[in-house]
C-alpha cells in the first residue's frame, strides 16, 4: 500500500509502497497525483529503473520536453547529468560538461528560458558520490505567503526576462555556443504564477531571470536579488541527501532546486532526468519583440 510522509514542514514528501517499475494502477497514480500537487516534491526510495521506464512513469504527468541543443542527451527525452565522458571516466574540471554542472549550482527552475517553462522534472540518481552532490529546493508558494507586503506590491504584475546566456555566462562567458543561443532567446515569465484558491501563488524567478521591465537593470537586479535571498531562506528549504536510485519529482513552477558540490575530480555522478512540459505560457505573449 503507497504511504505519504512528510519530509518538511511546509513541502517535500516520502512515497513508500510501490515499484514504479512495473508502475502504479490508476488509484494509486491518482493518489500520487493529489500529493504531488499539495508536496510539490516527492522522493521514490529504491527505484532501480531503465531509461524507458522513467519516460514511461513520467509521461503519465504530461507530455515530455525534448532536450535542447547543447545539453547531454539533445534530441532525446532525457537530460544527462553526469561528470563522466563517453568511456566511463570523469571528464576535467574545464570541460564544458563540468563548468555546465556547475551553473546548476544555482538556484533555478528548469526550461525557465523557454517560452512554456517546464511543469516537472524527475531525476533518478544512477551513480552517487560518497558525500556532497545533494540536491536543495525552496518552495516558492511558501515564499511568497510570506513575502512582507512591500515585496508583494513590487512584483504584483510584473514580468522578468529569462535569459539562458546571461546565466550560463555567470560561469563562463563563453559557455553557450551561437547554436543555443539562438535555440534559446531571451523570454519574458511572470513574476508571481497562481496555482489556484487552493494552492495559491508562488514567486517564479531563479538564475535565468535577468532583469525585469519597466525597471532599469540596477532596480530590476536589485528586486530579484532580495526576493531570491528571501526565498531561499533555511525555513523555506528541503535538502535532499540521495541514496542510490532515489528518483525524486518536483513541480519548476512551485519550486526552485540546486545542486551542492561534490568532489567532482575524483568521484563520479550520474544523474538521468525526464521534464515534464508546461502546459502554456505563464504571459500572453512569451516572447521578446525584435
Amino acid at each position: 500500500m503507497v504511504r505519504i510522509t512528510p519530509l518538511h514542514p511546509l513541502f517535500a514528501a516520502e512515497v513508500t509502497g510501490l515499484d514504479l517499475a512495473s508502475g502504479p494502477d490508476d488509484a494509486t497514480f491518482e493518489t500520487i497525483r493529489r500529493a504531488f500537487g499539495t508536496r510539490s516534491v516527492l522522493v521514490f526510495r529504491d527505484q532501480d529503473i531503465d531509461d524507458e521506464q522513467q519516460i514511461r512513469f513520467s509521461r503519465r504527468f504530461g507530455d515530455l520536453e525534448t532536450t535542447k541543443v547543447g545539453t547531454s542527451g539533445a534530441g532525446s527525452r532525457l537530460v544527462i547529468l553526469s561528470n563522466l565522458g563517453p568511456d566511463g571516466s570523469i571528464v576535467p574540471p574545464t570541460s564544458r560538461q563540468m563548468l555546465n554542472n556547475k551553473a546548476n549550482r544555482f538556484w533555478h527552475a528548469d526550461s525557465s528560458f523557454k517560452p512554456v517553462p517546464a511543469k516537472a522534472s524527475m531525476l533518478s540518481a544512477r551513480i552517487i558520490p560518497s558525500a556532497g552532490g545533494d540536491t536543495q529546493y525552496c518552495c516558492m508558494r511558501a515564499a511568497y505567503a510570506e513575502l512582507p507586503q512591500r515585496l508583494k506590491d513590487a512584483v504584483e504584475g510584473r514580468v522578468a526576462v529569462h535569459d539562458y546566456g546571461w546565466s550560463r555566462s555567470k560561469v563562463d562567458p563563453d559557455l553557450v555556443t551561437e547554436e543555443e543561443r539562438r535555440a534559446v532567446p531571451p523570454v519574458r515569465q511572470a513574476m508571481v504564477l497562481d496555482h489556484g484558491p487552493e494552492l495559491g501563488r508562488s514567486l517564479y524567478l531563479g538564475a535565468h531571470a535577468a532583469r525585469v521591465e519597466g525597471l532599469d537593470e540596477a532596480a530590476g537586479r536589485a528586486l530579484i536579488d532580495e526576493l531570491m535571498a528571501f526565498c531561499t531562506q533555511g525555513r523555506f528549504v528541503y535538502s535532499h541527501k540521495w541514496r542510490p536510485h532515489d528518483l525524486v519529482l518536483w513541480n519548476n513552477r512551485a519550486v526552485l532546486h540546486r545542486a551542492t558540490p561534490f568532489r567532482g575530480s575524483d568521484e563520479a555522478r550520474h544523474m538521468v532526468r525526464t521534464t515534464i512540459a508546461g502546459d502554456g505560457p505563464t504571459v500572453e505573449t512569451p516572447h521578446i519583440a525584435a
